[in-house]
């Protein structure tokens, strides 16, 4: 018997999960198109070029998207799902909309999972939107999170963009979460 390589996620991202428009919910010429994006970091700091990051969002109604068809594109149905690659800078982006929260006194997020080399399964984090510093306070989640790693699950805004980095070790380490029954999201 010979030995044979430990299994991992990747990085063999970029055979066969690429298709046209994968990274846009909606297009971005749509009128309330925001644009998510940043950068994902190994432990030293590097750029991750080939990693893959998934969104599951609500609508900006904070209502969850459930009709099947998530991969199809059809230029105008929001679907709530998405996925990008990195480039070799380590960056991603999508055009999206942003979420609305999906309970009274939950703040308004977008799930995200992390596929990514030397990983052995798929990590799930947060980005929450910046805006309202009274709806972060409480939410259940973040609330349940030191006060001086929250910030890892916040994006920032910028006129023209959320941006959201994703660092996997290291220093300023993004919180990631954990959904022991379901593996999901919206646990």
């Amino acid at each position: 018997m010979s030995a044979v390589p430990g299994q991992t996620v990747g990085p063999f991202f970029h055979l066969g999960l690429e298709y046209d428009g994968m990274n846009e919910l909606v297009p971005p010429s749509h009128p309330k198109a925001v644009r998510l994006h940043g950068h994902v970091y190994d432990g030293n700091g590097a750029p991750v070029p080939d990693a893959v990051i998934e969104i599951w969002q609500a609508d900006p109604q904070g209502h969850i998207p459930r009709q099947p068809g998530s991969l199809r594109r059809d230029g105008w149905t929001f679907t709530g799902w998405g996925r990008a690659a990195t480039d070799p800078d380590g960056h991603y982006q999508f055009a999206t909309l942003e979420p609305g929260a999906t309970e009274a006194g939950r703040a308004p997020f977008f799930a995200v999972t992390v596929f990514a080399r030397g990983l052995l399964d798929r990590l799930f984090t947060r980005a929450y939107l910046p805006d309202d510093t009274a709806t972060l306070a409480s939410d259940p989640l973040l609330s349940a999170v030191a006060p001086d790693r929250r910030g890892t699950l916040i994006a920032t805004r910028s006129p023209s963009a959320l941006t959201f980095d994703i660092h996997l070790q290291g220093e300023g380490e993004t919180v990631f979460l954990t959904y022991p029954r379901l593996r999901t999201a919206w646990s």
